[in-house]
């Protein structure tokens, strides 16, 4: 085997993974707005209001927690 097959089977190895990567970040995005546990269509709205004086899209949370 030489110097560029093998560049060729890395360069194919690391598109597939970086493609079942994407698609497995979609998915989870998918998974959350369905669940509930998220609403990304807030986070859209980030661009738009971004004034010192406008809400936030989460709440703060202002409890730290202790590290024992």
């Amino acid at each position: 085997m030489d110097w560029g097959q093998f560049q060729a089977y890395g360069y194919f190895a690391l598109t597939a993974l970086m493609v079942l990567s994407l698609y497995g970040y979609i998915y989870h995005l998918y998974k959350d707005q369905q669940s509930g546990r998220r609403d990304y269509e807030k986070y859209s709205r980030m661009a738009l209001d971004d004034e010192l004086d406008d809400n936030p899209v989460e709440p703060k949370n202002d409890i730290k927690e202790s590290v024992e």
